[in-house]
């Protein structure tokens, strides 16, 4: 017996759904049928992630199935215990909270840089943009979105997301490379020497040894 349930908050789940996926609809604004694939997966990624921090929290009920009581979790069913690496390690309830406030802020940062390359990307009228965020990266918006959805596994890890994860990164990666090629098309003098000078994702501040 559980002395609470704290799911089936389904209005939550929606709500989530639709503010992440608004926001990164907002700023990657796709128009093509492979982007609009992409899109999708991020979709079926947050769908997954929101259903089990809101919905019903398949994580637990597994790990429960397996382990049972050795996972030394008196009520597995409140909202706290359902983060995966919290309680597989038998993390506090006060360590669980500050875990997830840390996720909220790494998501933050996502956010941020999406912004900042969106309203550079914007402005630039079909333009070549190098100044600004994109002289640390070439596409500071797939950045933003990998810092968000790392930001989302930090707060709530599930085996779901964890699985979903590579393959989005992937889909992204495939995306991000064949607008490259388009690039290259329509800027051929410039686009090759801003791809070599400037790294695709990671500032090379962070990279250096």
């Amino acid at each position: 017996m559980h002395e609470s349930y704290d799911y089936n908050l389904w209005i939550m789940v929606v709500f989530n759904v639709i503010l992440f996926g608004g926001f990164v609809f907002g700023f990657l604004r796709p128009k093509k049928k492979y982007e609009w694939r992409t899109l999708g997966v991020f979709a079926a990624f947050i769908v997954a992630l929101f259903t089990e921090m809101y919905g019903f929290p398949l994580t637990i009920y597994v790990l429960l199935s397996l382990f049972g009581s050795k996972l030394g979790v008196t009520d597995p069913f409140q909202h706290v215990n359902g983060h995966l690496l919290g309680t597989l390690f038998g993390a506090p309830a006060w360590l669980k909270l500050i875990i997830c406030q840390l996720g909220g802020f790494v998501m933050l940062i996502g956010l941020i840089i999406m912004s900042k390359g969106w309203r550079l990307i914007h402005a630039a009228k079909d333009e070549l943009v190098t100044t600004g965020i994109y002289a640390s990266v070439r596409h500071p918006q797939y950045s933003g979105l990998f810092l968000i959805t790392v930001g989302m596994l930090i707060q709530w890890p599930t085996i779901i997301t964890l699985v979903m994860w590579p393959i989005l990164m992937f889909a992204y990666y495939r995306l991000a490379m064949r607008e490259e090629r388009e690039m290259e098309k329509n800027f051929r003098e410039e686009y090759p020497t801003y791809r070599q000078q400037v790294p695709a994702f990671i500032p090379k501040i962070l990279t250096k040894k």
